[in-house]
C-alpha cells in the first residue's frame, strides 16, 4: 500500500503564540527576542507584519529595530510554546499514532491507516489546518507526500496556512527543478560542497554520478541522492520519536562578563532550569551532562562527563556543569557566554541499573523536588517558584537563552 505521510509546520510558531497570548499584536510587526538592553540580543522569531520590513530570524535586536522602528519585542514563553505544541500534537493523535516530532514546532503524521476513516492524505490536511487555525489561534502548513522528505519540502514550499501535495507520479516535475539548499539534510556546507559539484538543484542531486558523491560527501551523499529520487524509506516513528534526539542545549549571552564563580553558578542554574522543563516535557533524561564557555578573548573551551545515573533534575545537571567548569576551567578571563547541555538522552521510563555502592536517594530527591517545582511552574505561570541562588542576582533576570530548538534534528531517516 502506497504510504501517505504528512509534514505539520506550525508557521512562525514563537511570534504567533505571543499573537494569541495578547491579540493586540495582530497586524503589528513584533518579534520574539532577549532583552531589548542586552548587548548581543537576537530575533529568535517574528511575525509576518515584520518578515515584510525585512526583519529576520538571528539578527541582532538593533539591526531589525533600524529596519522597522515600529517593531515590537516581547520576551520568549517557553512553557506556552510547550503547551501549544502539545495541544497540537493531541489534535494530530486523534487521526494516527504515528507522530513523529520534529522540534517543537514540527511533526511527521503516517495517516496511511487513517485513509478509510478520514479521507485522502490532502483531506486529512486540510481537516488538521483547520482544525489548529479555530481551536488554537495559530496556523500550520502542512506537506502532504509519499515519503517524509518530500512531504517536509511540501509543507516548505506554501507559507503560511496551506497544504502542498507532492505525489509520486509527478513528484519529479514538482521537486526537481527546486534548489538544492531545499532538501531536508542539506545544510549550508554541504550546499557549498555540491555546488563546486555543479549540483544546483534537487533534480541534479538525483542524476548525479554517485561515485563522485560517495568521493566529496561520504556515505551521506548517497544518502542524499537516494532522498532526492524519491526513495527515501524511512518510517515514522510511534508516538515519542522524540526519544531518538540526542542533546538539549540552552546558551546565554548576558548582558555583562561573568567575572566570579557565583556568577557562572548563577548562569548554570538559570540554564539548567530551561533544560530541566524540556526534559521533563518530553519524558527524557540526560546520560551525561555538557559545558561550553567562551571568554572575553572569543576563546571556546568545551568539556563533557558522563553521569552516574541518568537524571532529568535540572539541580543535579548545573551541579554536574559546576563541578565540570572547577574541575577543567581555569577562570582567568571573564567569560562571554555560557552554554549547559544534557547529552545521551534516553527515555525517562527506560530502566536505570542500580548500585550496592552508592546512595541513589539524593538522585530521587532531586528530581522529586524539580517535578514538583515544574509542575507549580506549569500551573502557575513560568518562574514561579526557582531555585533561592537565582534571587538576588543581577543576571537572574537575563533572558537571552539561545539554541531553544530543544531536541537535536538529524537529517533523513532520523
Amino acid at each position: 500500500m502506497e504510504r501517505t505521510i504528512l509534514h505539520c509546520d506550525m508557521n512562525n510558531f514563537f511570534a504567533a503564540v505571543e499573537c494569541v497570548k495578547n491579540p493586540t499584536l495582530l497586524g503589528r510587526p513584533m518579534a520574539v527576542c532577549g532583552s531589548v538592553e542586552n548587548r548581543h540580543g537576537i530575533v529568535l522569531a517574528k511575525n509576518i507584519p515584520a518578515k515584510e520590513f525585512g526583519v529576520t530570524t538571528g539578527e541582532p535586536i538593533f539591526r531589525a529595530k533600524a529596519k522597522c522602528p515600529q517593531l515590537i519585542t516581547v520576551e520568549p514563553d517557553y512553557p506556552a510554546y510547550l503547551r501549544i505544541s502539545e495541544a497540537a500534537q493531541r489534535i494530530y493523535g486523534e487521526y494516527t499514532d504515528l507522530i513523529e516530532p520534529f522540534g517543537i514546532d514540527e511533526c511527521w503524521l503516517d495517516v496511511t491507516g487513517s485513509r478509510r476513516l478520514f479521507g485522502s492524505g490532502e483531506e486529512i490536511a486540510e481537516i488538521l489546518r483547520r482544525r489548529i487555525r479555530e481551536e488554537l489561534g495559530v496556523t500550520i502548513s502542512v506537506g502532504v507526500s509519499f515519503n517524509k522528505v518530500f512531504a517536509k519540502l511540501g509543507s516548505d514550499m506554501k507559507k503560511p496556512d496551506a497544504v502542498t501535495v507532492i505525489p509520486r507520479e509527478c513528484f519529479r516535475e514538482i521537486v526537481w527543478k527546486r534548489p538544492v539548499s531545499e532538501l531536508l539534510g542539506v545544510g549550508e556546507a554541504t550546499c557549498a560542497r555540491l555546488r563546486d559539484c555543479g549540483i544546483f538543484t534537487i533534480g541534479n542531486l538525483a542524476n548525479a554520478y554517485p561515485p563522485m558523491l560517495r568521493g566529496k560527501l561520504g556515505v551521506n551523499g548517497l544518502k542524499l541522492q537516494e532522498a532526492a529520487a524519491g526513495r527515501d524509506e524511512s518510517p515514522v516513528a510511534r508516538g515519542d520519536a522524540v526519544t531518538e534526539a540526542k542533546s538539549v542545549s540552552r546558551g546565554c549571552t548576558p548582558f555583562r562578563d561573568l567575572v566570579t564563580e557565583e556568577d557562572v553558578r548563577v548562569m548554570a542554574f538559570a540554564l539548567a532550569e530551561e533544560i530541566g522543563h524540556v526534559l521533563l516535557a518530553y519524558r527524557q533524561r540526560a546520560g551525561g551532562v555538557g559545558l561550553l564557555v567562551r571568554d572575553r578573548n572569543l576563546n571556546h573551551y568545551q568539556y563533557q562527563r558522563r553521569l552516574q545515573m541518568p537524571t532529568d533534575s535540572a539541580s543535579l545537571i548545573a551541579k554536574e556543569a559546576l563541578s565540570l567548569f572547577a574541575e577543567k576551567h581555569s577562570f582567568r578571563i571573564p567569560l562571554r557566554s555560557v552554554t549547559v547541555s544534557a547529552i545521551g538522552l534516553c527515555r525517562a521510563d527506560q530502566p536505570r541499573q542500580l548500585s550496592f555502592f552508592s546512595d541513589d536517594a539524593p538522585l530521587e530527591r532531586a528530581e522529586r523536588i524539580d517535578r514538583v517545582m515544574n509542575g507549580i511552574n506549569a500551573r502557575f505561570g513560568k518562574h514561579r517558584i526557582r531555585y533561592g541562588r537565582l534571587f538576588g542576582s543581577d543576571l537572574s533576570g537575563n533572558r537571552e537563552v539561545f539554541g531553544f530548538s530543544a531536541l537535536t534534528k538529524d537529517g533523513p531517516g532520523a
